[in-house]
């Protein structure tokens, strides 16, 4: 293997290793995310009830004003009943008062009922924050048990960044640009091995032309297919 390809099989393995330190850091904080998400789906739980609740509120204060026009209106017709000069009046008001009283019922029964999903909610609300202050205890304890892993993790990151400045100082630049040409799009998977004449970012078989290029390791050769820089590698194993 020549020098240049060698220079960028190194760097694409350390470029490998500083893309996977994310991955790794988000399975250190898995378990701190999970109950994040947990604590944040209470809280917005507790945003809805107490919609919900402002909106029952609302809904009671109609009927409590639909309340008091009616027992008003019962008063106003015990007033007319003392006034009444026919039998015809009479059977009127009682009508009136008839309905008026089965309306009182109504709003007293949807009062209570309004009462009940209210507290109902409240009752929700008080044990989502009880959660949530249970949950702040458990968030501590998850940023403790992580607190360590993430500063080796740190350390790893930094120690890669600083290995890869000195070894991209060594590539000259217009392999270094080529070999980011291609990362942009590749990735992690931008220098690649051949094996059983394939290529192993997308696994097409490789010409005789090219598959005796890459043995000879002379020069930087990419894929005719995909176009990602390619290697030989010891197959006898």
């Amino acid at each position: 293997m020549n020098k240049h390809l060698k220079q960028l099989v190194d760097l694409a393995e350390l470029d490998k290793g500083i893309d996977s330190f994310e991955e790794e850091e988000a399975k250190i904080n898995e378990n701190l995310n999970s109950i994040l998400a947990e604590q944040n789906s209470h809280k917005a739980n507790i945003e809805t009830l107490n919609v919900e609740l402002e909106e029952l509120t609302n809904v009671k204060k109609k009927n409590d004003g639909l309340l008091a026009e009616l027992t008003d209106k019962i008063k106003d017709i015990e007033k007319k009943q003392t006034l009444i000069k026919s039998e015809k009046e009479l059977k009127a008001l009682q009508l009136e008062d008839e309905i008026a009283k089965e309306q009182i019922n109504h709003a007293n029964d949807e009062i209570e009922r309004l009462d009940r999903l209210s507290e109902g909610k409240k009752e929700e609300i008080k044990d989502l924050e009880t959660k949530i202050t249970e949950l702040d205890a458990s968030i501590e304890q998850a940023k403790k048990d992580s607190e360590s892993e993430l500063k080796d993790l740190d350390k790893k990151r930094k120690d890669s960044f600083k290995k890869r400045e000195t070894e991209i100082a060594n590539v000259p630049q217009n392999l270094l640009s080529f070999y980011q040409k291609v990362r942009r799009w590749a990735g992690s998977s931008c220098v690649v091995p051949m094996k059983k004449r394939s290529c192993y970012g997308c696994h097409m078989v490789l010409s005789e032309r090219v598959y005796a290029e890459i043995l000879k390791s002379e020069e930087i050769v990419t894929c005719p297919h995909c176009g990602r820089i390619l290697y030989a590698v010891n197959e006898e194993a």
